[in-house]
């Protein structure tokens, strides 16, 4: 009875991780803008990536010899998703690519992405 619920719960998290890695697939494909694309591969695909490794570590403890290698994927996946999608969203506010301008701040002249130092030049 155990066995059946474990593997349940098993095949409902490789479900869930399937669902968001199609909704990100999807939204990588049919998204028109860089910027509106860098969503569903940093969020939706990091959820479902996420997901199954949680299915597979379910199935580690349950049925095998437990290791916690799934959960060191999972927290170096979770830091360092959100660090590429912000270095890939400011290399295309360098690049122009952005559809709107950000709003200048209010109290500073130089935006940290926007605005070169007066003496540095591309």
């Amino acid at each position: 009875m155990t066995e059946t619920i474990v593997d349940i719960l098993i095949v409902f998290w490789v479900i869930v991780g399937a669902v968001f890695i199609l909704v990100g697939s999807i939204g990588l494909v049919k998204l028109n803008s860089p910027m509106k694309r860098l969503h569903a591969p940093t969020k939706a695909s990091t959820l479902g990536v996420g997901a199954l490794l949680l299915a597979s570590m379910i199935n580690a403890f349950a049925h095998h010899d437990g290791s916690l290698h799934e959960m060191l994927i999972m927290a170096f996946l979770f830091v360092t998703a959100p660090i590429s999608a912000h270095f890939i969203s400011k290399v295309n506010i360098h690049r122009g690519v952005t559809d709107a301008t950000p709003p200048k701040p209010q109290n500073d002249d130089i935006w940290a992405t926007q605005d070169q130092p007066p003496d540095r030049t591309i």
